[in-house]
């Protein structure tokens, strides 16, 4: 179900804002991670996306040190090997998506906004695919039964996903630049409550 939006037709500050909603959906994941794990520091992670949006916010002339930022996100990528429960996969995506967007932001390019889209999808598809697998394998008693691509796309949070991405972009290539559509948007995916997983926001 490949998610392909057509980001040439928004501006740079429009694809920052998509960006910056998506990852604020998959931030939640990198909060539970951080609190299971041990590891990584959640909050350097939440302020870094605290000021992307205050970025966006033309009043306030906010400047980024796109190296020093990056550096210190260096050190809260969660290795998988490292861990063995499925909770870092998630967190790496949300971490990694952090990382596209500044370097995005840094180099006026737009690749990094496309992998910011896939590496939410991502997440989603991999945690639907597990989550299926899991009920076919008690259904089955254990025998193992291979996923189609089909399944997962037909999944609930899958088509949420699809939509919520749809729904972002059609919102914002007709959207002001201002602080309006910035708390619209914001609001819109804080409101849900949810991450892209669809786990519970505490």
């Amino acid at each position: 179900m490949s998610i392909h939006l057509p980001f040439a037709k928004l501006s740079q500050w429009q694809k920052i804002a998509f960006s910056a909603a998506l990852i604020e959906r998959m931030l939640p994941n990198y909060k539970i991670f951080a609190e299971n794990s041990g590891f990584g520091n959640y909050q350097l992670i939440r302020n870094q996306l605290d000021l992307i949006w205050q970025r966006l916010d033309k009043n306030q002339k906010v400047k980024i040190n796109y190296d020093a930022q990056l550096l210190k996100l260096e050190e809260q990528i969660p290795d998988p090997q490292a861990f063995d429960f499925f909770g870092v996969y998630p967190a790496l995506d949300a971490s990694m998506a952090v990382m596209s967007l500044l370097q995005a932001m840094q180099d006026n390019e737009g690749e990094g906004f496309d992998n910011i889209s896939r590496l939410s999808e991502n997440s989603v598809n991999f945690y639907v695919e597990l989550c299926l697998a899991q009920e076919l394998d008690e259904q089955n008693s254990g025998e193992s039964e291979e996923i189609s691509q089909q399944l997962i796309d037909d999944h609930p949070l899958m088509q949420w996903e699809k939509d919520t991405q749809n729904e972002l972009f059609d919102y914002l290539k007709n959207a002001p630049e201002n602080n309006a559509t910035i708390k619209e948007i914001k609001n819109t995916v804080i409101e849900q409550g949810l991450s892209n997983l669809g786990i519970e926001i505490t």
